[in-house]
């Protein structure tokens, strides 16, 4: 392991190569006369060389820059040559004559944000009904008798879904700031919200409830974010999101698009909105239409074969204390969100599973596949498509029975955060890094892990390191070392089979590495992290590589750009599991191994990486792999605009733990075969 360790930094040079065309002679003639090189790129004259000053060499501060300030000092670089130079170019996994593997065709993106759209597709320019609604409290009303004296907004409210709720602050100041002006802001509930978190939106002005659908269906309402800016004359003048802060899969610090706040200018201003029409990002809304249909005999019903469809999977997020935002453990529950399970079921966005699909005839080669079989997708959507019957009680799917507090059992050690981290309401945050001592003073062997969150639906990811003083400030270091644990919605335990387990050393500390994601309301969090131990030494140990480049470098406006590394193998071993880590801009992965006499087999394809779902897969059967063999590992990212997640597309992208920086890791859990 101190081997694989120390050899981490030195690839920061060899990788160089790799991704940024740089040649080893280039390199070598660099850090061959340190000091009539500072003097060449010395610009300022300082004695010291940054970002600027090092051009295409600015990846050695990854490796060399050992204080952090992003500057190289001649003592900095002789001692980093120094240390590394035996393993400058080694024979081993991150030799830069790797060969990329081929590009992917790539589906369409899982990141939805608002899309252009035709006024007059989306109803612009029309007449808007004043159909009989209600307040929160049950008694009639009319839209039409809160409208502004200068204009309407009719925003639907929709808090069960997370992008409607992280809309809401910003709803409310627009609310504030147009009031003056004589804009009323009206929210309009679809039906089968809970009136508790209506009352709780923050707007000022009144929510409506439609309890038929008739508004809704009538404005032609789809999304839990539409919203509609109408004129005096009950004109529909704009529909659709607010801005481009938020979509299906990503969150901006801020906006760099607005869309209602120019409409109610051109209102006021007595014009056209140069934009009148956009696709609002969020979930589907389920707005009831005519009577209900009378289900064919050959419908699947809920209770006869739905239910157990859903509990299967998706019952192990979408419940009661789950990570999802929302339950569908009731009948009453999935039809309150029928459309957009039957829109992301099409699409293949859930459940959340990334592997292809098995071929046809061959079972699936993941432990953990959460994928939909062909016949459960036919019956979900043909249930979904043709009336959604209830069918009959008798054949009801037992209800599962969830384990309260820890799903690893009671652990034999917990650590938590030392204080609660405070969670903005909106926008983005950066990765939270904070140190955890573990008490223990003797070795441990961990059979089981679980990280906790205690505000989950705030937290993207978390990852739980070893850490180690010794090697902690090289980048790369932790990543290639790999985690103990981690953390993502739908995946936040291991337990090992019989016989398997990780070490932990005495005296241990802890490094949680916390992406928060804010949802439109301010929290704390305070996660713990719970172990599992074993009694003796276990026969099989399990180890975890990252393979991963630190010296990546993404130029602007690519859509394919692909970036690669390897790891050799040390040892005859079988695979465990391959977990992919990109951040927004990450489009692909593929994880193939090398064999010693050059043949080569695809491990993992990922055609459609998504950085919301980081779910490991775990094999049914892990496969051998000799020793010597190469697991390469290439991803390819889309740093264009046409990445709706991408923060700057005029950047050149690095290695960088933010998400608005890039990563590149593959990692690995295997187990050596003695």
């Amino acid at each position: 392991m101190k081997r694989f360790l120390s050899f981490a930094a030195a690839f920061a040079f060899a990788s160089a190569a790799y991704s940024a065309d740089i040649s080893v002679t280039a390199i070598t003639d660099f850090v061959s006369d340190v000091k009539a090189s500072i003097a060449t790129y010395d610009k300022n004259g300082d004695g010291l060389l940054d970002r600027e000053e090092l051009g295409d060499r600015s990846w050695m501060l990854m490796a060399l820059d050992k204080n952090r300030d992003g500057k190289l000092s001649e003592e900095e670089i002789r001692i980093g040559v120094g240390r590394f130079s035996r393993t400058l170019f080694p024979s081993r996994p991150h030799a830069p004559s790797i060969e990329l593997a081929p590009m992917l065709d790539v589906p369409r993106e899982p990141v939805q944000g608002p899309r252009f759209a035709r006024g007059a597709d989306f109803g612009v320019g029309r007449r808007l009904p004043d159909p009989e609604l209600q307040t929160l409290d049950g008694k009639p009303a009319h839209w039409t008798e809160f409208a502004g004296p200068n204009g309407t907004v009719i925003a639907v409210i929709t808090p069960s879904c997370p992008v409607s709720q992280k809309y809401l602050p910003a709803l409310a100041r627009l609310e504030k700031e147009y009031a003056a002006r004589g804009v009323k802001f009206l929210g309009l509930s679809a039906p089968g919200e809970e009136a508790a978190a209506l009352k709780g939106a923050g707007l000022a002005g009144p929510v409506l409830l439609d309890p038929h659908g008739d508004w809704l269906r009538a404005a032609g309402a789809t999304r839990s974010t539409d919203v509609f800016v109408i004129d005096l004359a009950r004109t529909l003048v704009y529909r659709g999101a607010i801005d481009d802060q938020y979509g299906l899969g990503y969150s901006l610090d801020a906006p760099r698009e607005r869309f209602l706040a120019p409409a109610l200018e051109a209102l006021l201003a007595g014009h056209r909105p140069a934009v009148s029409a956009t696709e609002a990002p969020g979930c589907e809304l389920e707005i009831p239409s005519a009577p209900a249909v009378t289900a064919a005999p050959s419908t699947p019903t809920w209770h006869g074969r739905i239910s157990r469809i859903v509990q299967a999977h998706c019952a192990a997020c979408h419940r009661t204390g789950g990570v999802a935002p929302f339950p569908f453990e009731t009948y009453a529950q999935v039809l309150k969100k029928a459309g957009t399970i039957q829109r992301v079921v099409k699409d293949g966005v859930m459940p959340p599973w990334l592997a292809p699909a098995p071929a046809p005839g061959h079972h699936t080669l993941w432990l953990n596949d959460a994928s939909l079989t062909p016949e459960d997708k036919s019956d979900l959507l043909a249930w979904l498509a043709n009336g959604r019957p209830e069918g009959d009680p008798n054949e009801a799917a037992r209800p599962e029975v969830w384990r309260d507090g820890w799903s690893i059992g009671e652990p034999d050690l917990i650590v938590q955060l030392p204080k609660p981290i405070d969670i903005k309401a909106e926008g983005t945050m950066p990765y939270q890094s904070i140190m955890v001592d573990s008490g223990l003073t003797e070795n441990k062997w961990v059979t089981a892990w679980e990280v906790r969150p205690t505000a989950p639906a705030h937290v993207h990811h978390a990852l739980v390191y070893i850490y180690d003083p010794a090697e902690w400030n090289i980048p790369g270091t932790e990543e290639r070392k790999g985690h103990l644990a981690d953390y993502t919605p739908g995946s936040s335990y291991s337990m090992y089979p019989e016989g398997y387990a990780k070490a932990l050393p005495k005296a241990a500390k802890f490094r949680f590495e916390i992406h928060y994601t804010p949802n439109g309301k301010p929290a704390q969090d305070q996660m713990m992290l719970g172990l599992r131990f074993a009694s003796r030494p276990p026969a099989h140990v399990v180890e975890i590589a990252g393979v991963a480049n630190v010296a990546l470098q993404i130029p602007p406006g690519v859509s394919f750009h692909p970036i690669g590394a390897a790891f050799q193998m040390p040892d005859d071993a079988r695979l465990i599991s391959l977990t992919p880590h990109m951040h927004v801009r990450g489009k692909a992965m593929r994880f193939e191994v090398i064999a010693p006499d050059g043949q080569i087999r695809t491990l993992l394809d990922l055609p459609r990486y998504d950085f919301n779902w980081q779910i490991p897969t775990q094999y049914a059967e892990p496969p051998f792999v000799k020793k010597g063999s190469l697991i390469r590992v290439t991803g390819w990212f889309d740093n264009s605009v046409e990445n709706k997640a991408n923060p700057n597309p005029n950047a050149t992208v690095r290695w960088g733990s933010q998400t608005d920086d890039e990563m590149m890791i593959g990692y690995v859990e295997f187990t050596r075969v003695k």
